[in-house]
């Protein structure tokens, strides 16, 4: 089993300036064709929402400056993309440049030979290594060599809530689980969903999982389990925050018809800023998203957010976050001599330039280079940058999404069954059984 690179952002800090994020979801995408191995136009595939102005207008500033190696991009909605790129990459179909967020699934692609190893590229490049904080680009890192390099910001999960509706319920944000579980009732009782949720989507449902067992347990409980080790998944901390789900979901604590939300439409944000539900825990990338859809409602201060209350009695420190530590931009191995150039000359030099930087800074994130402290300062969104620069500053460790940090297969088996712990039908002893299942050890690996 090859050791992932599950890092804490203290690296980061020591580095220099630290980041946090945006993007990874939205609506769905139109079709393109891959690199096929074949010449011609160089290709991107990535996901709508969050930085995809960002991307846009550095593919249009590439082509301007170099009309002879075009390149395109197509953009596609979280789930199709997931599964268009698996097929693409086993058809020979896929783009030049793959969108990824490392972890287990960048593994499979180094173990099928689909992308391109760059720790040459980049060491004849220093500038560009030296231009990303270092513990974001290990992130990139299989046995230690470079395929991926990052392509947006740091991404950790947040709990937004919504202002007004606490104050129309005479209310303070829970510190605590118990404080959290004492709030549904009270949103009930004023007819306001206390959370909304874009279960159909089934990756937000993982959020929930992630950090009670980090609260209840500590990371070390996830980090045995990305580990192969046999029976992780019977870790106490797995049963109690399955356990604890079943109870929120039963105590209503999710919008009516949350199975039937898709969160890439962003139709899971919409109760939170048009006062249907008074909290939404998502990705740091949805603020941007906010403040595309309701400007009036993020500049008037009644968005609030907070870090994943506490759990009394949990091993885990309160502190830790999930996440992304970015998104990231490996380049396909099949593509043709040419493509790969142009991947190589786009990264070398428009990616993360100064307009790149500047245009993630004006979505609400923090890009993950060095050098940005006065651009973040200078910001209108200064106030959750901050937030988000001491969420990071702050976490003794930062665990990349489970479902990215598994192998695809595992993690597909993760989601659909935690769908079910959802909506009730398996139980968490289920759930335990069927996820120690897929642990592969030894001759099995």
């Amino acid at each position: 089993m090859k050791t992932r690179k599950m890092r804490s952002l203290a690296a980061a800090v020591a580095a220099g300036t630290l980041s946090i994020s945006l993007a990874a979801c939205g609506s769905s995408g139109p079709t393109d064709t891959g690199a096929g191995g074949g010449g011609g136009e160089t290709t991107m595939w990535s996901l709508t929402g969050g930085p995809q102005p960002v991307y846009q207008d550095s593919v249009d500033r590439w082509n301007e400056d170099n009309p002879d190696q075009p390149l395109s991009i197509n953009f596609f909605a979280n789930d199709a993309y997931k599964n268009k790129i698996r097929t693409a990459l086993g058809a020979g179909e896929a783009p030049t440049f793959i969108f990824g967020w490392g972890g287990g699934t960048l593994e499979s692609y180094v173990e099928t030979d689909k992308v391109m190893d760059l720790t040459g590229f980049l060491k004849d490049n220093p500038k560009v290594k030296n231009r990303f904080l270092p513990s974001v680009l290990e992130n990139g890192v299989v046995d230690g060599k470079n395929y991926a390099v990052p392509n947006n910001s740091i991404q950790p999960k947040v709990l937004y809530y919504n202002k007004e509706l606490f104050k129309q319920v005479g209310v303070q944000p829970p510190e605590t689980w118990s404080d959290l579980m004492a709030l549904v009732p009270k949103f009930q009782e004023a007819g306001i969903a206390p959370i909304s949720l874009g279960g159909q989507s089934k990756w937000t449902n993982l959020m929930w999982l992630e950090y009670l067992v980090t609260r209840i347990g500590g990371s070390e409980v996830f980090d045995r389990i990305v580990s192969n080790e046999p029976g992780a998944w019977s870790d106490p901390a797995v049963q109690e925050a399955l356990t604890k789900i079943q109870k929120l979901v039963e105590a209503g604590g999710f919008i009516d018809g949350f199975s039937s939300i898709a969160a890439d439409s962003g139709a899971d944000v919409a109760p939170l800023y048009t006062g249907k539900a008074a909290m939404l825990l998502q990705g740091s990338w949805v603020y941007t998203d906010m403040k595309t859809a309701a400007p009036e409602f993020v500049e008037s201060g009644k968005l609030g957010w907070m870090e994943f209350p506490a759990v009394k009695g949990g091993e885990g420190d309160p502190d830790s976050i999930v996440g992304n530590p970015s998104n990231f931009w490996s380049v396909n191995s099949d593509a043709s001599k040419a493509q790969q150039k142009t991947a190589k000359e786009y990264i070398k030099n428009t990616l993360f330039d100064d307009e790149y930087i500047q245009g993630i800074v004006e979505t609400g994130a923090v890009p993950p280079v060095t050098g940005v402290e006065d651009e973040l300062q200078e910001s209108p969104d200064s106030d959750f940058l901050t937030f988000a620069y001491e969420m990071a500053k702050d976490a003794p460790s930062f665990q990349l999404s489970w479902d990215q940090a598994l192998a695809p297969a595992q993690a597909d088996e993760m989601l659909t069954n935690l769908d079910l712990i959802f909506l009730g039908e398996i139980t968490p002893d289920q759930f335990i059984e069927r996820m120690n299942a897929t642990i592969k050890t030894g001759a099995d690996q």
